[in-house]
Protein backbone atom coordinates (compact mmCIF):
# COMPACT_ATOMS: atom_id res chain seq x y z
CA UNK A 1 0.00 0.00 0.00
CA UNK A 2 1.22 3.49 -0.82
CA UNK A 3 1.97 5.57 2.22
CA UNK A 4 1.13 9.21 1.64
CA UNK A 5 3.11 12.02 3.19
CA UNK A 6 1.55 14.99 4.93
CA UNK A 7 -2.13 15.72 4.78
CA UNK A 8 -3.28 12.64 2.88
CA UNK A 9 -1.86 10.35 5.55
CA UNK A 10 -3.70 12.34 8.20
CA UNK A 11 -6.91 12.15 6.16
CA UNK A 12 -6.66 8.38 5.95
CA UNK A 13 -6.05 8.14 9.67
CA UNK A 14 -9.15 10.23 10.26
CA UNK A 15 -11.13 7.96 7.98
CA UNK A 16 -10.11 4.95 10.08
CA UNK A 17 -11.66 6.53 13.16
CA UNK A 18 -14.80 7.60 11.31
CA UNK A 19 -18.29 6.82 12.46
CA UNK A 20 -19.20 4.88 9.31
CA UNK A 21 -19.60 1.26 10.31
CA UNK A 22 -18.76 -1.00 7.38
CA UNK A 23 -19.38 -4.72 7.31
CA UNK A 24 -17.92 -7.48 5.20
CA UNK A 25 -21.24 -7.79 3.39
CA UNK A 26 -20.49 -4.51 1.61
CA UNK A 27 -18.11 -6.23 -0.80
CA UNK A 28 -18.36 -8.99 -3.36
CA UNK A 29 -20.17 -12.29 -3.25
CA UNK A 30 -17.87 -13.82 -0.64
CA UNK A 31 -16.76 -10.93 1.56
CA UNK A 32 -13.68 -9.97 -0.44
CA UNK A 33 -10.95 -7.85 1.04
CA UNK A 34 -9.38 -4.42 0.77
CA UNK A 35 -7.12 -2.57 -1.61
CA UNK A 36 -4.08 -3.70 -3.54
CA UNK A 37 -5.48 -6.59 -5.55
CA UNK A 38 -6.38 -10.04 -4.24
CA UNK A 39 -9.47 -10.19 -6.41
CA UNK A 40 -10.37 -12.70 -9.12
CA UNK A 41 -12.38 -12.76 -12.32
CA UNK A 42 -14.93 -15.09 -10.74
CA UNK A 43 -17.62 -16.96 -12.62
CA UNK A 44 -19.34 -13.93 -14.09
CA UNK A 45 -22.44 -14.96 -12.15
CA UNK A 46 -23.75 -14.47 -8.63
CA UNK A 47 -23.82 -11.37 -6.47
CA UNK A 48 -21.98 -8.08 -6.86
CA UNK A 49 -22.25 -4.91 -4.81
CA UNK A 50 -22.49 -1.42 -6.27
CA UNK A 51 -21.93 1.80 -4.36
CA UNK A 52 -23.72 4.84 -5.74
CA UNK A 53 -21.58 7.92 -4.95
CA UNK A 54 -24.63 10.21 -4.99
CA UNK A 55 -27.01 8.08 -2.98
CA UNK A 56 -30.43 9.52 -2.25
CA UNK A 57 -30.17 11.94 -5.17
CA UNK A 58 -29.73 9.33 -7.94
CA UNK A 59 -31.09 6.25 -6.17
CA UNK A 60 -34.27 5.91 -8.23
CA UNK A 61 -32.61 5.97 -11.63
CA UNK A 62 -29.88 3.56 -10.52
CA UNK A 63 -32.51 1.12 -9.30
CA UNK A 64 -34.15 1.30 -12.72
CA UNK A 65 -30.83 0.58 -14.44
CA UNK A 66 -30.10 -2.28 -12.02
CA UNK A 67 -33.53 -3.81 -12.71
CA UNK A 68 -32.88 -3.57 -16.45
CA UNK A 69 -29.46 -5.18 -15.99
CA UNK A 70 -30.76 -8.04 -13.86
CA UNK A 71 -33.49 -8.71 -16.42
CA UNK A 72 -30.85 -8.94 -19.16
CA UNK A 73 -28.49 -10.91 -16.89
CA UNK A 74 -30.69 -13.12 -14.68
CA UNK A 75 -27.68 -14.96 -13.26
CA UNK A 76 -26.24 -11.76 -11.70
CA UNK A 77 -27.68 -10.06 -8.60
CA UNK A 78 -26.67 -6.44 -7.92
CA UNK A 79 -26.83 -5.16 -4.36
CA UNK A 80 -27.31 -1.38 -4.37
CA UNK A 81 -25.74 0.75 -1.62
CA UNK A 82 -26.44 4.48 -1.73
CA UNK A 83 -23.72 6.70 -0.26
CA UNK A 84 -24.31 10.43 0.16
CA UNK A 85 -21.88 12.48 -1.93
CA UNK A 86 -20.49 14.30 1.12
CA UNK A 87 -19.65 10.96 2.81
CA UNK A 88 -18.30 8.96 -0.11
CA UNK A 89 -14.63 9.95 0.21
CA UNK A 90 -14.56 8.96 3.88
CA UNK A 91 -16.42 5.73 3.21
CA UNK A 92 -14.03 4.65 0.46
CA UNK A 93 -10.98 5.51 2.59
CA UNK A 94 -12.37 3.51 5.50
CA UNK A 95 -13.28 0.58 3.27
CA UNK A 96 -9.81 0.49 1.74
CA UNK A 97 -8.27 0.21 5.19
CA UNK A 98 -10.87 -2.19 6.56
CA UNK A 99 -11.21 -4.55 3.61
CA UNK A 100 -14.82 -3.87 2.79
CA UNK A 101 -14.85 -2.42 -0.72
CA UNK A 102 -17.66 -3.02 -3.20
CA UNK A 103 -17.18 -4.66 -6.59
CA UNK A 104 -18.24 -1.53 -8.50
CA UNK A 105 -18.53 2.04 -7.33
CA UNK A 106 -19.14 5.52 -8.59
CA UNK A 107 -15.86 7.44 -8.45
CA UNK A 108 -15.74 11.07 -9.52
CA UNK A 109 -12.53 12.51 -10.91
CA UNK A 110 -12.02 14.68 -7.82
CA UNK A 111 -11.31 11.65 -5.63
CA UNK A 112 -9.92 9.31 -8.26
CA UNK A 113 -6.18 9.85 -7.74
CA UNK A 114 -6.26 9.20 -4.00
CA UNK A 115 -8.19 5.94 -4.39
CA UNK A 116 -6.16 4.72 -7.38
CA UNK A 117 -2.83 5.49 -5.69
CA UNK A 118 -3.74 3.04 -2.93
CA UNK A 119 -4.09 0.21 -5.44
CA UNK A 120 -7.83 -0.05 -4.89
CA UNK A 121 -8.95 0.32 -8.52
CA UNK A 122 -8.44 -2.02 -11.44
CA UNK A 123 -6.95 -0.44 -14.60
CA UNK A 124 -9.61 -0.76 -17.31
CA UNK A 125 -7.69 0.06 -20.50
CA UNK A 126 -7.51 -3.51 -21.81
CA UNK A 127 -11.08 -4.32 -20.84
CA UNK A 128 -12.35 -1.24 -22.66
CA UNK A 129 -10.36 -2.06 -25.81
CA UNK A 130 -12.15 -5.42 -26.01
CA UNK A 131 -15.55 -4.01 -25.09
CA UNK A 132 -18.56 -2.99 -27.15
CA UNK A 133 -18.06 0.43 -25.51
CA UNK A 134 -14.77 0.97 -27.31
CA UNK A 135 -14.97 4.03 -29.56
CA UNK A 136 -18.37 4.98 -28.12
CA UNK A 137 -17.19 7.09 -25.20
CA UNK A 138 -16.47 10.80 -25.45
CA UNK A 139 -12.72 11.11 -26.03
CA UNK A 140 -12.40 14.24 -23.94
CA UNK A 141 -14.03 12.58 -20.94
CA UNK A 142 -11.83 9.48 -21.32
CA UNK A 143 -8.73 11.67 -21.40
CA UNK A 144 -9.99 13.64 -18.41
CA UNK A 145 -10.40 10.62 -16.14
CA UNK A 146 -7.08 9.19 -17.30
CA UNK A 147 -5.37 12.45 -16.36
CA UNK A 148 -7.24 12.60 -13.05
CA UNK A 149 -5.99 9.15 -12.05
CA UNK A 150 -2.43 10.46 -12.11
CA UNK A 151 -0.93 7.26 -13.59
CA UNK A 152 -1.90 7.56 -17.28
CA UNK A 153 -4.28 4.62 -16.83
CA UNK A 154 -8.04 4.38 -17.14
CA UNK A 155 -9.35 3.71 -13.61
CA UNK A 156 -12.99 4.57 -14.31
CA UNK A 157 -15.30 4.33 -17.28
CA UNK A 158 -16.65 7.88 -17.67
CA UNK A 159 -20.41 8.19 -17.47
CA UNK A 160 -21.18 11.92 -17.33
CA UNK A 161 -19.85 15.45 -17.26
CA UNK A 162 -21.32 18.58 -15.81
CA UNK A 163 -20.64 22.29 -15.94
CA UNK A 164 -21.15 25.34 -13.80
CA UNK A 165 -24.62 26.78 -14.42
CA UNK A 166 -26.22 30.05 -13.35
CA UNK A 167 -29.91 29.39 -12.77
CA UNK A 168 -32.12 32.46 -12.65
CA UNK A 169 -35.82 33.10 -12.12
CA UNK A 170 -37.12 34.49 -15.39
CA UNK A 171 -40.38 35.56 -13.75
CA UNK A 172 -38.60 37.64 -11.10
CA UNK A 173 -36.21 39.13 -13.67
CA UNK A 174 -39.10 40.09 -15.94
CA UNK A 175 -41.01 41.72 -13.09
CA UNK A 176 -37.90 43.74 -12.17
CA UNK A 177 -37.17 44.73 -15.78
CA UNK A 178 -33.83 42.91 -15.79
CA UNK A 179 -32.05 41.22 -18.70
CA UNK A 180 -30.50 37.77 -18.25
CA UNK A 181 -27.36 37.82 -16.06
CA UNK A 182 -25.00 36.75 -18.82
CA UNK A 183 -22.11 38.95 -17.59
CA UNK A 184 -20.66 39.32 -14.10
CA UNK A 185 -21.63 42.99 -14.10
CA UNK A 186 -25.25 42.09 -14.85
CA UNK A 187 -25.09 39.35 -12.21
CA UNK A 188 -24.08 41.73 -9.41
CA UNK A 189 -26.56 44.40 -10.53
CA UNK A 190 -29.38 41.83 -10.52
CA UNK A 191 -28.36 40.53 -7.08
CA UNK A 192 -28.78 44.07 -5.72
CA UNK A 193 -32.01 44.94 -7.49
CA UNK A 194 -33.80 41.68 -6.60
CA UNK A 195 -32.97 41.90 -2.89
CA UNK A 196 -35.80 43.10 -0.66
CA UNK A 197 -34.92 41.92 2.82
CA UNK A 198 -38.10 43.27 4.39
CA UNK A 199 -40.04 40.90 2.10
CA UNK A 200 -37.55 38.05 2.59
CA UNK A 201 -36.49 38.27 -1.05
CA UNK A 202 -32.86 37.89 -2.04
CA UNK A 203 -30.97 38.24 -5.28
CA UNK A 204 -28.73 35.22 -4.78
CA UNK A 205 -28.11 32.14 -2.66
CA UNK A 206 -24.47 31.30 -1.94
CA UNK A 207 -23.05 27.88 -1.12
CA UNK A 208 -21.41 28.16 2.29
CA UNK A 209 -21.52 24.53 3.45
CA UNK A 210 -20.22 21.29 1.97
CA UNK A 211 -18.97 21.66 -1.61
CA UNK A 212 -18.37 25.39 -1.33
CA UNK A 213 -14.74 25.50 -2.51
CA UNK A 214 -15.19 24.44 -6.13
CA UNK A 215 -18.04 26.90 -6.53
CA UNK A 216 -15.95 29.71 -5.03
CA UNK A 217 -13.09 28.85 -7.39
CA UNK A 218 -15.49 29.10 -10.33
CA UNK A 219 -16.49 32.60 -9.22
CA UNK A 220 -12.85 33.60 -8.68
CA UNK A 221 -11.43 32.46 -12.02
CA UNK A 222 -14.59 33.46 -13.87
CA UNK A 223 -14.14 37.08 -12.75
CA UNK A 224 -10.34 37.31 -12.80
CA UNK A 225 -10.01 35.89 -16.31
CA UNK A 226 -6.98 33.82 -15.27
CA UNK A 227 -6.96 30.70 -17.44
CA UNK A 228 -4.33 28.48 -15.80
CA UNK A 229 -4.36 26.88 -12.36
CA UNK A 230 -0.56 26.66 -12.22
CA UNK A 231 2.18 29.13 -13.01
CA UNK A 232 5.04 26.68 -13.10
CA UNK A 233 4.67 24.72 -9.86
CA UNK A 234 2.93 27.54 -8.00
CA UNK A 235 -0.84 27.84 -8.03
CA UNK A 236 -2.57 30.97 -9.25
CA UNK A 237 -5.31 30.62 -6.60
CA UNK A 238 -3.91 33.51 -4.55
CA UNK A 239 -3.14 35.78 -7.49
CA UNK A 240 -4.29 39.30 -6.50
CA UNK A 241 -6.94 39.22 -9.24
CA UNK A 242 -8.42 36.04 -7.77
CA UNK A 243 -8.33 37.47 -4.26
CA UNK A 244 -10.18 40.59 -5.44
CA UNK A 245 -12.75 38.41 -7.18
CA UNK A 246 -13.29 36.35 -4.03
CA UNK A 247 -13.74 39.51 -1.95
CA UNK A 248 -16.44 40.71 -4.32
CA UNK A 249 -18.17 37.34 -4.38
CA UNK A 250 -18.31 36.87 -0.60
CA UNK A 251 -19.53 40.46 -0.17
CA UNK A 252 -22.90 39.13 -1.40
CA UNK A 253 -23.34 37.14 1.81
CA UNK A 254 -26.13 38.54 4.00
CA UNK A 255 -26.27 41.65 1.80
CA UNK A 256 -27.94 39.84 -1.11
CA UNK A 257 -28.26 36.32 0.31
CA UNK A 258 -30.00 34.70 3.29
CA UNK A 259 -27.81 34.45 6.41
CA UNK A 260 -28.57 30.71 6.59
CA UNK A 261 -26.51 30.22 3.42
CA UNK A 262 -23.38 29.87 5.53
CA UNK A 263 -24.36 26.24 6.22
CA UNK A 264 -25.89 25.38 2.85
CA UNK A 265 -24.74 22.27 1.02
CA UNK A 266 -26.19 21.80 -2.46
CA UNK A 267 -29.37 20.02 -1.36
CA UNK A 268 -30.30 22.80 1.10
CA UNK A 269 -29.33 25.50 -1.37
CA UNK A 270 -31.34 23.95 -4.20
CA UNK A 271 -34.39 23.34 -2.00
CA UNK A 272 -34.25 26.94 -0.77
CA UNK A 273 -34.08 28.34 -4.30
CA UNK A 274 -36.83 26.08 -5.59
CA UNK A 275 -39.27 27.04 -2.85
CA UNK A 276 -38.41 30.68 -2.22
CA UNK A 277 -38.18 34.15 -3.70
CA UNK A 278 -34.48 34.09 -4.61
CA UNK A 279 -33.32 35.38 -7.95
CA UNK A 280 -30.19 33.38 -8.78
CA UNK A 281 -28.39 30.18 -7.90
CA UNK A 282 -25.01 28.82 -9.01
CA UNK A 283 -24.83 25.05 -9.18
CA UNK A 284 -24.25 22.52 -11.94
CA UNK A 285 -26.42 20.52 -14.30
CA UNK A 286 -27.22 17.99 -11.59
CA UNK A 287 -30.02 20.07 -10.08
CA UNK A 288 -31.82 20.88 -13.34
CA UNK A 289 -34.54 18.26 -12.93
CA UNK A 290 -35.16 19.41 -9.34
CA UNK A 291 -35.88 22.90 -10.64
CA UNK A 292 -38.17 21.57 -13.36
CA UNK A 293 -40.19 19.62 -10.77
CA UNK A 294 -40.46 22.63 -8.48
CA UNK A 295 -40.91 25.47 -10.96
CA UNK A 296 -41.76 24.00 -14.35
CA UNK A 297 -39.78 25.23 -17.35
CA UNK A 298 -41.40 28.67 -17.63
CA UNK A 299 -40.11 30.32 -14.45
CA UNK A 300 -36.37 29.76 -14.75
CA UNK A 301 -33.46 29.32 -17.12
CA UNK A 302 -30.05 27.74 -16.65
CA UNK A 303 -27.24 29.43 -18.57
CA UNK A 304 -23.46 28.94 -18.56
CA UNK A 305 -21.65 30.93 -15.89
CA UNK A 306 -21.30 34.66 -16.69
CA UNK A 307 -18.68 36.17 -18.95
CA UNK A 308 -16.54 39.23 -18.40
CA UNK A 309 -17.90 42.40 -20.00
CA UNK A 310 -15.67 41.81 -23.05
CA UNK A 311 -17.27 38.40 -23.64
CA UNK A 312 -14.42 36.31 -22.20
CA UNK A 313 -15.71 33.20 -20.45
CA UNK A 314 -13.50 31.35 -17.97
CA UNK A 315 -14.80 28.36 -16.02
CA UNK A 316 -13.18 25.76 -13.79
CA UNK A 317 -13.40 22.14 -14.81
CA UNK A 318 -16.10 20.01 -13.26
CA UNK A 319 -15.03 16.46 -12.35
CA UNK A 320 -16.12 13.79 -14.82
CA UNK A 321 -18.07 11.07 -13.04
CA UNK A 322 -17.41 7.42 -13.72
CA UNK A 323 -17.67 3.80 -12.60
CA UNK A 324 -14.67 2.01 -11.12
CA UNK A 325 -13.97 -1.72 -10.79
CA UNK A 326 -12.34 -2.44 -7.44
CA UNK A 327 -9.25 -4.64 -7.53
CA UNK A 328 -10.37 -6.66 -4.50
CA UNK A 329 -13.54 -7.89 -6.22
CA UNK A 330 -13.90 -11.67 -6.37
CA UNK A 331 -16.27 -11.36 -9.31
CA UNK A 332 -14.65 -8.92 -11.70
CA UNK A 333 -16.26 -10.50 -14.75
CA UNK A 334 -19.77 -9.83 -13.46
CA UNK A 335 -18.77 -6.39 -12.20
CA UNK A 336 -17.39 -5.44 -15.62
CA UNK A 337 -20.62 -6.60 -17.28
CA UNK A 338 -22.51 -4.20 -15.03
CA UNK A 339 -20.17 -1.30 -15.88
CA UNK A 340 -20.55 -2.02 -19.61
CA UNK A 341 -24.33 -2.09 -19.26
CA UNK A 342 -24.51 1.10 -17.20
CA UNK A 343 -22.31 2.98 -19.70
CA UNK A 344 -24.16 1.66 -22.76
CA UNK A 345 -26.39 3.86 -24.91
CA UNK A 346 -29.78 3.24 -23.30
CA UNK A 347 -28.64 3.19 -19.65
CA UNK A 348 -26.27 6.13 -19.99
CA UNK A 349 -29.00 8.16 -21.69
CA UNK A 350 -31.52 7.25 -18.98
CA UNK A 351 -29.14 8.24 -16.15
CA UNK A 352 -28.04 11.53 -17.70
CA UNK A 353 -31.58 12.52 -18.65
CA UNK A 354 -32.56 12.03 -15.02
CA UNK A 355 -29.57 14.07 -13.83
CA UNK A 356 -29.64 16.65 -16.60
CA UNK A 357 -25.95 15.92 -17.22
CA UNK A 358 -23.89 15.44 -20.39
CA UNK A 359 -23.63 11.75 -21.38
CA UNK A 360 -20.24 10.13 -21.88
CA UNK A 361 -21.70 7.65 -24.36
CA UNK A 362 -21.62 9.40 -27.75
CA UNK A 363 -24.78 7.64 -28.93
CA UNK A 364 -26.62 8.79 -25.81
CA UNK A 365 -25.36 12.32 -26.41
CA UNK A 366 -27.31 12.33 -29.68
CA UNK A 367 -30.66 11.52 -28.10
CA UNK A 368 -33.48 14.10 -28.48
CA UNK A 369 -33.84 14.90 -24.76
CA UNK A 370 -30.45 16.63 -24.77
CA UNK A 371 -31.76 19.25 -27.21
CA UNK A 372 -34.88 19.73 -25.09
CA UNK A 373 -33.01 20.29 -21.80
CA UNK A 374 -31.73 23.81 -22.47
CA UNK A 375 -29.13 24.09 -19.66
CA UNK A 376 -27.57 20.77 -20.69
CA UNK A 377 -27.58 21.76 -24.35
CA UNK A 378 -25.95 25.13 -23.61
CA UNK A 379 -23.40 23.55 -21.26
CA UNK A 380 -22.45 20.94 -23.86
CA UNK A 381 -21.95 23.66 -26.46
CA UNK A 382 -19.66 25.61 -24.12
CA UNK A 383 -17.77 22.52 -23.00
CA UNK A 384 -17.06 21.06 -26.42
CA UNK A 385 -17.11 23.96 -28.87
CA UNK A 386 -14.17 25.96 -27.53
CA UNK A 387 -16.34 28.91 -26.44
CA UNK A 388 -14.75 29.03 -22.99
CA UNK A 389 -11.36 28.77 -21.34
CA UNK A 390 -11.52 25.86 -18.90
CA UNK A 391 -9.22 26.04 -15.88
CA UNK A 392 -8.22 22.43 -15.24
CA UNK A 393 -8.34 21.73 -11.53
CA UNK A 394 -5.62 19.31 -10.29
CA UNK A 395 -7.73 16.22 -9.71
CA UNK A 396 -4.59 14.13 -10.17
CA UNK A 397 -3.30 15.24 -6.75
CA UNK A 398 -4.05 12.57 -4.12
CA UNK A 399 -4.58 15.46 -1.67
CA UNK A 400 -7.01 17.36 -3.91
CA UNK A 401 -10.29 16.10 -2.51
CA UNK A 402 -9.16 16.60 1.08
CA UNK A 403 -7.81 20.10 0.42
CA UNK A 404 -10.85 21.21 -1.55
CA UNK A 405 -13.30 19.86 1.01
CA UNK A 406 -12.43 19.00 4.61
CA UNK A 407 -9.36 21.21 4.90
CA UNK A 408 -10.89 24.46 3.66
CA UNK A 409 -14.68 24.48 3.82
CA UNK A 410 -14.60 25.69 7.44
CA UNK A 411 -12.16 28.45 6.45
CA UNK A 412 -14.49 29.58 3.67
CA UNK A 413 -17.25 29.91 6.26
CA UNK A 414 -14.90 32.11 8.29
CA UNK A 415 -14.45 34.34 5.25
CA UNK A 416 -18.22 34.63 4.85
CA UNK A 417 -18.60 35.50 8.53
CA UNK A 418 -15.77 38.04 8.41
CA UNK A 419 -13.35 36.32 10.80
CA UNK A 420 -10.84 35.50 8.04
CA UNK A 421 -9.80 37.65 5.11
CA UNK A 422 -10.15 36.51 1.52
CA UNK A 423 -6.39 37.01 1.11
CA UNK A 424 -5.52 34.83 4.12
CA UNK A 425 -7.91 32.16 2.87
CA UNK A 426 -6.42 32.17 -0.63
CA UNK A 427 -2.82 32.24 0.68
CA UNK A 428 -3.48 29.29 3.01
CA UNK A 429 -5.18 27.33 0.23
CA UNK A 430 -2.29 28.11 -2.12
CA UNK A 431 0.28 26.93 0.42
CA UNK A 432 -1.50 23.59 0.76
CA UNK A 433 -1.80 23.17 -3.00
CA UNK A 434 1.85 24.03 -3.64
CA UNK A 435 2.92 21.50 -1.01
CA UNK A 436 0.66 18.82 -2.51
CA UNK A 437 2.02 19.52 -6.00
CA UNK A 438 5.61 19.23 -4.76
CA UNK A 439 4.82 15.95 -2.99
CA UNK A 440 3.13 14.56 -6.09
CA UNK A 441 6.07 15.51 -8.32
CA UNK A 442 8.46 13.85 -5.88
CA UNK A 443 6.40 10.65 -6.04
CA UNK A 444 6.64 10.64 -9.84
CA UNK A 445 10.45 10.41 -9.81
Amino acid sequence: MTIFPGRRRAALALALSGVLALTATACGDDGSGGAGGGGTEGSGKGKITFWDNNGGVRTDVWKEIIADFEKANPDIDVEYVGVASKEVQSKYDTAIQGGALPDVGGVGAAMLAGIAAQGALEPLDERLEKSSLFGKLNKGMVESVKAAGGQDKLFTVPTSASNGVLYYRTDLFKAAGLQEPSTWSAFYAAADKLTQKDKNRFGYTIRGGAGSIAQALDAMYGQSGITEFWDGDRTTVNDPKNVAALEKYVSLFKKNTPAADVNNDFTKMVAQWDSGEIGMLNHNLGSYQDHVKALGTEKFRGIPNPTLDNGTRVMVSNPVDGLGLFSSSKNKAAAWKFIEFAASHESNSKWNKSAGAIPANTEAAGDPWLQEAEPTKLAAEVLFSGKASIVQLPYYLPDWNTISKADNEANFQKVLLGSMSAKDFADDLAEQLNEAQAEWKQQQK
